[in-house]
């Protein structure tokens, strides 16, 4: 509250120096839709002032009173020139016309000014367009956006086909995804083959690895920022998709012309419905199948001027079947997401926006088995409740303030195991609900000290609360129960907290030079815990308590950025050292039991470093990127690998994406991907020796081998078709292929015997498992 209240202050001051001043506000939006332009820029002519819009697309605007020439730029949209007579403060909003609705004007496939990587002072921020990511190839026609990100340098994918990636040299559970301010806890569907983002709903992204600012926190390596689409203002339009294996439709539209609209987002795959009809009743499989659904939805309402509600949801879910009737044994896997939120915007005056924000969150897994009359089930999962205020003060050309707070209630359901046998229940008593409080308030500033000098910096204060109903055991060494000690609902069991102060500077050697540096400090409250190197719905979520310690990373990083050619390549590098604490793993030769997870984990330390180089053609009939990093990571417990540093299961060495779009002319659009990566650093057998008349394997020393380097091309070609301009529709065709040259990529390996040992003829052997050849695919896409 003191914060707060400090910065009511500030603003205040701010108010009382700006009386002689006059102040422009309103909203940047797309002129067909009416949605709002996210980062969009409006700037004083040659004098190299200006604004960028919100996150809601909104911008203030304080000068002396007197004549303007400004300019609204957003590519991919017409830049529009506005000339205003400025003597009182005036609200206007800016609608910008799309460049694909102008002849002969040239089409740009990003969603940024074109010199932003040059001109701000973030670093390690990469913002995807929506149409980059459908333009190019994509695995079995899905498009996915999880995918994209990880062609980006510093971003790597956790293997083949999978959702996940780890940034500078962090897990999984690093990396803060937020879908419309709800956390997405798993980002995969098909066991992360693909991502629980539906391209056709989904209207902004940004990735941050480096200089987090401080109104993100509770993850220590990036930020995912995914917005919905908000719908269409102006008129009612529908798009599909149909696949090879899920098919798409979206609608949106006005619910009020200008002041309310919709939008509702459906997808579904189809390959239980495909298999059945080829799988016989007298199968083993038979009844057996996989599908995953997602939908997404939202509405929002223009209030007036100064308010706007809006409530968007996301629930997803994956369900795996196994029926082997000889057996009489089944299995049912479901898991999946929901989420819903809602959030109110206001503006308390032209300089003073705030946006409050309500959010339930819900992810659950589940197994259960049976076979003949014996049941058993599995459960696990994570609930939040969430409310958090954020406020964008404008307070001049040189400062944008935003300051803000947010409280989650967490409640965390770790390996909940039951079982049945005719009319006899067993419920073991290793049902351990942990509860929390998480807070967090911070405050920022973009200051522009000098046409040269720019300056992001903040300050986060966040804090972690056990609370009970909880009841802590103490244990011998077999972990035969002592004692104990019980904690009331409410009742605090643990308390963690701590500042996390974070800075970007960034000085301008020239009008298409800068040089920048960032430091953040963060902390991370809870944790994902698995023994696979990706994410797999079974891994557990777990909170800090008073056995596990949070995650604390200090991050320092520097970069040299530069455009060529007005701007048609960007180019960058950027160099980084990250060290990590207490880092969790499970403790050597861990096997799943009804103990609570806590008691198996181990602590380490983990520090990470390593160069990030990129280049990117943004204009032109050929655009792309390539992006190489250069990286190295290590772990070291105490408990495992006799305490010697070992490399993690993030390290790659050598990583590198090449990007090409060619369109060629108004019917085909073609594009390519080539990505190359060391392979896995793993653990295996070194020697196999008998004891006791029982084959025995002896491990090497933790990931001290790798696997085959990885690496594979896919392509793929648009066809949009012509038609008559009455025609009330537009369709293309997407037709691609992955791993062009059928490259088969390790997944994993394992030893095969073959022989006897009693015959003298034993032979053990490392054999791969690859998952995917080629994979040709067509979609046919529809916008009506």
């Amino acid at each position: 509250m003191k914060l707060l209240l400090t910065v009511a202050l500030m603003c205040s001051f701010f108010f009382l120096r700006a009386q002689d001043r006059v102040t422009l506000n309103g909203y940047i939006k797309d002129s067909l839709t009416g949605e709002t332009l996210i980062g969009a820029n409006l700037s004083i002519r040659n004098a190299g002032k200006g604004v960028t819009s919100n996150q809601y697309g909104y911008f203030s605007l304080t000068v002396a009173k007197g004549n303007y020439e400004l300019v609204c730029s957003f590519i991919g949209y017409q830049t529009q020139t506005i000339t205003l007579a400025l003597n009182s403060s005036q609200q206007l909003d800016v609608l910008l016309v799309p460049r694909n609705f102008i002849i002969n004007e040239e089409v740009v496939v990003t969603g940024r000014r074109r010199d932003n990587n040059v001109k701000t002072a973030q670093m390690g921020k990469i913002d995807l367009s929506m149409e980059t990511a459908k333009s190019l190839p994509a695995f079995l026609g899905e498009v996915d956006i999880m995918k994209t990100l990880q062609l980006m340098p510093g971003v790597r994918n956790a293997g083949e086909g999978n959702a996940g990636f780890y940034v500078r040299g962090g897990g999984p559970d690093q990396n803060l995804i937020i879908l419309d301010d709800a956390v997405v806890y798993n980002t995969g569907h098909l066991f992360g083959f693909f991502s629980v983002f539906n391209s056709d709903a989904i209207k902004n992204v940004s990735l941050i690895k480096g200089g987090m600012p401080a109104q993100y926190g509770g993850r220590l390596s990036s930020v995912v920022d995914v917005s919905m689409k908000e719908g269409n203002l102006r008129k009612t339009q529908g798009d599909a998709g149909i696949g090879l294996i899920a098919s798409r439709f979206s609608i949106q539209g006005p619910l009020k012309k200008d002041k309310a609209s919709y939008i509702l987002s459906a997808r579904r795959t189809y390959i239980d419905a495909l298999i059945k009809p080829f799988v016989a009743k007298t199968a083993n499989a038979y009844g057996s199948g996989y599908y995953f659904y997602d939908l997404n939805a939202k509405m929002n309402y223009i209030i007036s001027d100064r308010d706007r509600i809006y409530i968007s949801a996301y629930a997803g879910k994956d369900v795996f079947t196994f029926n082997n009737q000889k057996r009489s044994f089944n299995t049912n896997v479901p898991w999946g997401n929901a989420t819903a939120t809602v959030r109110w915007n206001h503006v308390f005056n032209r300089k003073l926006f705030a946006n409050a924000t309500v959010v339930y969150n819900d992810y659950n897994f589940a197994f259960s088995a049976k076979q003949n009359d014996f049941l058993i089930k599995l459960s696990s999962g994570i609930r939040d409740l969430n409310a958090k205020a954020d406020f964008d003060f404008f307070a001049s050309t040189a400062h944008k303030i935003k300051f803000g707070g947010q409280y989650t209630y967490h409640t965390f359901f770790p390996n909940i195991l039951t079982a049945e046998q005719g009319n006899t229940s067993f419920t073991p008593n290793n049902v351990k609900l942990k509860y929390a409080n998480e807070y967090g308030v911070y405050l920022q500033d973009d200051w522009d000290l000098s046409e040269k000098l720019k300056l992001n910096y903040g300050l986060r204060y966040s804090h972690f609360q056990q609370v009970g109903p909880y009841t802590s055991y103490i244990t011998d060494e077999n972990s035969n129960k002592l004692d104990s000690v019980s904690f009331k609902r409410g009742q605090t069991v643990k308390n963690y907290g701590g500042l996390e102060p974070r800075a970007t500077i960034r000085y301008a050697l020239d009008e298409s030079t800068s040089i920048k540096a960032a430091v953040t400090r963060n902390l991370q409250y809870i944790h994902l815990v698995s023994n696979a190197g990706s994410t797999l719905p079974t891994d557990l979520w777990v909170p800090s308590t008073f056995r596990v310690k949070p995650q604390i990373s200090w991050q320092y990083a520097a970069g040299v950025f530069k455009n060529f050619n007005n701007n048609m390549f960007e180019t960058s590098v950027e160099f980084y050292y990250k060290s990590m604490l207490n880092q969790i793993e499970y403790k050597e030769g861990y096997v799943p039991s009804l103990k609570d997870p806590e008691e198996e984990f181990t602590f380490g330390k983990g520090w990470s470093y390593g160069s990030e180089w990129f280049i990117n053609k943004v204009k032109g009939k050929l655009t792309g990127w390539v992006g190489y990093t250069l990286s190295w990571t290590w772990r070291r417990f105490e408990q495992l690998n006799d305490n010697k540093k070992y490399p993690s299961k993030f390290d790659r060495r050598h990583d590198l994406s090449v990007v090409g779009t060619y369109t060629f002319n108004k019917r085909w659009k073609m594009s390519s991907i080539f990505t190359y990566g060391t392979g896995n650093a793993v653990s295996v057998p070194e020697r196999f020796y008998f004891f006791n008349g029982i084959l025995t394997q002896e491990n090497s020393r933790i990931n001290s081998y790798r696997l085959k380097p990885y690496h594979r091309m896919d392509f793929s070609a648009t066809l949009t078709p012509e038609h008559k301009k009455k025609r009330r529709y537009t369709d293309n065709w997407v037709f691609s292929i992955y791993n062009i040259y059928s490259r088969l990529n390790p997944y994993f390996i394992y030893f095969d015997q073959q022989g006897s040992a009693f015959n003298g003829d034993l032979k053990i052997e490392a054999r791969q498992v690859s998952l995917f050849p080629i994979i040709p695919a067509v979609t046919w896409n529809v916008q009506f």
